[in-house]
């Protein structure tokens, strides 16, 4: 299923090819002759059809990259999962079992806990 950003990517993208290519073939084929207009609309003409096509270009990578790119895990999902993860930690070793360096690093965290409280307070 594609996702909304995905959608919007696709439209950007398509709309940039589309109107680059209308762009290109309105300024070049109905144009008329391109040598009747005369030097200084070549020289207006030919820096802006490069930006322009340039500017459709990077809209156009923007959609494609969009399109592409797969949605991002909702932040609930991502919260869950790393508490199932301290969950698991915690019941696979106990206190008892960590050893006295494992004790003494909770009686820190034990002790600085109310002086958290205090400052909150």
């Amino acid at each position: 299923m594609v996702s909304k950003d995905q959608a919007i990517g696709g439209v950007i993208c398509l709309v940039c090819v589309v109107v680059g290519v209308l762009y290109t073939v309105g300024l070049f084929y109905f144009g008329g002759n391109p040598f009747d207009w005369g030097l200084s609309l070549w020289l207006v003409a030919i820096p802006v059809f490069i930006a322009f096509v340039a500017i459709m270009g990077i809209g156009a990578w923007i959609g494609w990259t969009m399109a592409t790119t797969p949605p991002p895990k909702p932040i609930e999902e991502i919260t869950s999962e790393i508490e199932t993860e301290e969950k698991k930690t915690v019941e696979e070793k106990p206190a008892e079992e960590a050893g006295p360096v494992k004790q003494e690093a909770e009686k820190k965290e034990e002790e600085k806990k109310p002086e958290r409280k205090r400052k909150t307070e």
